[in-house]
């Protein structure tokens, strides 16, 4: 892959947190597919006690227990960090609208500069990189111990003229080392389709930045102006920021239009550490991917079931976000929902 001259970009903006908006919704018969990853893992153990550094990446470890370093899979000595995965899309489909959103923590034993927030490299599979700048503002929040953002852009012309296949991102700006809040950082492109042949669904696509901590404490997010009907079937998919997978206490409910809400748990991710570094799709982890770490070390893109939510129709849902011992940073929701059309 040729690799375009790397050049500080400066955002459109940035502000330390972000309020949830709706990015994007329809109604049409098709849905969402997803594909995402982490860009950065563990190299070495940095604090005594920790496990081996592979064992941690097929299981249990967080971010601050470890030498964290890039994941690097293009084989291209321009990039210093590139991770893939598979999007799929069902036979037939035609893309309506993608995004892709990325974020990671800057500040672990080294400082990288914010002013390249708003780049990345992308190439389709078989492709060259394409660069790709954040069409809006950027959330970026520096605290005492990190120094986070999530980035997005408008990718629609790209996935649709590519379709299914492998998607790699490179040059995500995140930074190496130890700390003891840890690296993290890592992508997630989020494609609505048609495709005649599929459910008619209301899809609806929300993003912003939501710190959610200790100290602030239950986080909620309301998704409105759904109308979904009585006998829906849904689902949900989050995107989130150093949930430590072992730091229990951190979930998530969902509640329509006011009524008893539900707890989003699978078995991927338990109703007590649902942000566990976990890259999933209904309770599976999501293997279409290179590398296919099932534990991320600090990076959750994963969809759940809510029809519990969901079946009794559902004008507004309303998502509350509890931090547990440790907290994340919420970046993105989306919701599919059947109109029994």
């Amino acid at each position: 892959m040729s690799v375009l001259p790397s050049a500080a970009v400066s955002a459109p903006g940035a502000k330390e947190q972000l309020p949830f908006t709706q990015r994007y919704s329809t109604v049409q018969h098709g849905g969402f597919a997803q594909a995402a990853n982490s860009a950065i893992t563990c190299r070495s153990v940095a604090r005594e006690g920790a496990g081996p550094c592979p064992g941690a990446r097929r299981g249990a470890g967080v971010n601050g227990d470890y030498e964290m370093f890039y994941i690097d899979v293009d084989d291209d000595p321009a990039t210093y960090n590139s991770s893939r995965a598979q999007l799929k899309l069902p036979s037939g489909s035609r893309v309506t609208h993608a995004r892709l959103y990325w974020g990671g923590n800057l500040r672990v034993g080294e400082q990288k500069p914010p002013k390249d927030n708003g780049r990345v490299l992308v190439a389709e599979q078989g492709g060259s990189y394409k660069e790709v700048l954040a069409d809006s503002v950027v959330a970026h929040r520096t605290t005492g111990l990190t120094d986070s953002y999530q980035a997005s852009a408008d990718v629609t012309d790209l996935v649709r003229r590519s379709g299914s296949g492998s998607y790699t991102v490179a040059q995500l700006n995140v930074a190496m080392g130890h700390s003891a809040a840890g690296a993290w950082g890592g992508w997630t492109m989020v494609a609505a389709y048609e495709n005649e042949r599929s459910p008619e669904r209301r899809l609806a696509l929300w993003d912003g930045y939501r710190s959610v901590t200790p100290k602030g404490g239950d986080v909620r997010v309301t998704l409105t102006g759904l109308g979904v009907p009585a006998g829906s079937r849904g689902t949900a998919s989050v995107v989130a920021y150093d949930g430590d997978r072992g730091v229990t206490g951190d979930g998530w409910q969902v509640a329509a239009n006011g009524k008893s809400p539900m707890r989003l748990n699978n078995s991927a991710n338990p109703a007590a550490d649902a942000m566990n570094s976990t890259i999933s799709d209904m309770g599976r982890s999501v293997k279409s991917r290179e590398p296919a770490h099932e534990n991320t070390l600090g990076y959750d893109s994963d969809r759940f079931d809510v029809t519990a939510a969901v079946k009794h129709g559902a004008d507004s849902l309303a998502f509350d976000f509890s931090p547990g011992a440790d907290g994340y940073h919420l970046g993105v929701l989306a919701v599919a929902a059947t109109t029994g059309s």
